[in-house]
């Protein structure tokens, strides 16, 4: 069965997050339209996004602290670089290791803190894109336009169009001609009792996302229900434009209904265009301020200026392709982000990095002494069991042999009588005795003979 975008998103992963950012979304939404009296899906959509900013403030700050820091420190880790490279060796790769950890705790940094901010950020992000995608599966006021009665009609829209003739084909129509490729709907489906519920998903789908042009297709194909589409139409224009531009529909689709009009409607057009650009501008801008690294030698910063410089030219991509209201949450996104960086760009040029160290000393000291109790733990650990290892051997051989080798050794100095081993004992004894006879017999004409001689 095909996908079906009204239905909550409902990943393993990021399923729960999505659904839980829903539920802010929809708070929010209902709490303006109670106390201010204002229905507008798209200034929802810009207070949800500086609150998510806001929350995530925290972890923004760490992240460019260490960015800020790096930049300090980059010429001590540069010089342990130069220092060991070549040097492949491991306790070159250790020693290597230890000073550069040391130059972080010096500075009060972690060299994966950057990282993990990130990927903490990134879900919730990516979470956020699914809930603007698909606005009337997480706020029900927006949904429940669409399943109750609006204004003077008799009936829900969904109700109207599902009591109608042949209502499958003429959606399946309206839904070829708004050309949607992006909501996978499936309206060859048999209507039955079983699964009415999703084909009305499916409606909804289709019909959130309708321009002016395919609401008038629609009210061609449905003539009968005129009353409704156009109470749904009044309803959707004060809560789901954003000036001129519907934010459910693609600022591609708006342009090419803005150029096909009679009298082709410029301003349509040229808001549509605004969306994609000011997407791109904003992403531009962000990048500008974001602090770079001037280390030329850095393949991992080259890389990552590269990413900033494409990154913005997705989105204008993107942005045509994606309702209004995805593009516009770029946009706020990026408006607060600049914003973020500007003030923290004046409050890290005035960072000083000598007192961030003296109020790191004590603390620094602490992680290098409980990393060198940790290694000598380990190597005094390795040592003592290494020892203990051959000690026990040796005992058990000692135990298990040495009755064994006390008795080869007597039988080696008192062999049986008549065994190959008594005589070898008693040749042996043979040939020491004339070898001691021969030299005493030398020794005794040697003396002779110097007595003659004197």
């Amino acid at each position: 069965m095909s996908e079906i975008y009204l239905t909550a998103y409902d990943g393993f992963i990021l399923g729960p997050i999505v659904k839980a950012l829903g539920w802010v979304m929809d708070k929010i939404y209902l709490f303006f339209y109670s106390t201010l009296g204002i229905e507008n899906v798209a200034f929802s959509i810009a207070v949800f996004t500086l609150l998510i900013y806001l929350a995530l403030f925290p972890l923004t700050y760490k992240q460019q602290k260490f960015s800020a820091l790096n930049r300090v420190m980059q010429p001590e880790i540069n010089e342990i670089n130069n220092k060991y490279k070549g040097k492949r060796d491991n306790e070159s790769l250790q020693a290597k290791q230890e000073e550069t950890q040391a130059v972080y705790d010096k500075y009060g940094v972690s060299a994966m803190g950057s990282c993990i901010q990130l990927l903490i950020q990134l879900p919730i992000l990516i979470s956020l894109y699914r809930v603007f995608y698909n606005i009337p599966a997480y706020i029900t006021s927006i949904k429940d336009i669409f399943l109750t009665k609006v204004g003077n009609a008799t009936q829900s829209i969904v109700d109207a169009i599902v009591s109608s003739d042949g209502f499958m084909s003429k959606m399946q129509s309206v839904y070829e001609y708004a050309d949607l490729k992006n909501v996978n709907v499936d309206f060859t489906i048999a209507p039955t009792q079983d699964n009415i519920t999703v084909i009305k998903d499916y409606i909804i789908d289709v019909l959130y996302k309708l321009g002016d042009a395919g609401w008038a297709k629609l009210a061609e194909y449905f003539p009968n229900i005129k009353d409704s589409i156009e109470a749904v139409v009044t309803e959707l224009h004060d809560i789901n434009y954003l000036f001129v531009l519907n934010i459910s529909d693609t600022p591609w689709n708006q342009i090419k209904e803005g150029w096909a009009a009679d009298s082709k409607d410029f301003v349509l057009i040229i808001s549509a265009l605004l969306i994609p650009l000011l997407a791109w501008g904003a992403q531009m801008i962000n990048v500008k301020l974001m602090p770079t690294n001037n280390n030329g030698n850095d393949q991992m910063a080259r890389t990552m200026r590269t990413t900033n410089l494409l990154m913005p030219l997705m989105s204008l991509f993107f942005a045509f392709t994606v309702p209004v209201g995805l593009g516009f949450y770029w946009i706020t996104g990026s408006v607060i982000r600049i914003i973020q960086q500007l003030l923290l760009n004046l409050h890290f040029k005035k960072l000083d990095a000598d007192k961030i160290i003296e109020a790191n000393k004590e603390k620094a000291a602490k992680k290098a002494e409980k990393r060198g109790q940790r290694r000598d733990a380990i190597y005094n650990s390795a040592h003592i069991n290494t020892k203990s290892l051959s000690s026990n051997t040796s005992t058990s051989i000692s135990e298990d042999n040495q009755a064994k080798l006390d008795k080869m050794k007597d039988v080696r100095n008192n062999p049986p009588a008549g065994s190959m081993a008594s005589l070898a004992n008693a040749v042996k004894d043979f040939n020491e005795s004339s070898n001691n006879a021969a030299k005493n017999k030398g020794n005794n004409n040697k003396g002779k003979g110097n007595n003659n001689k004197k």
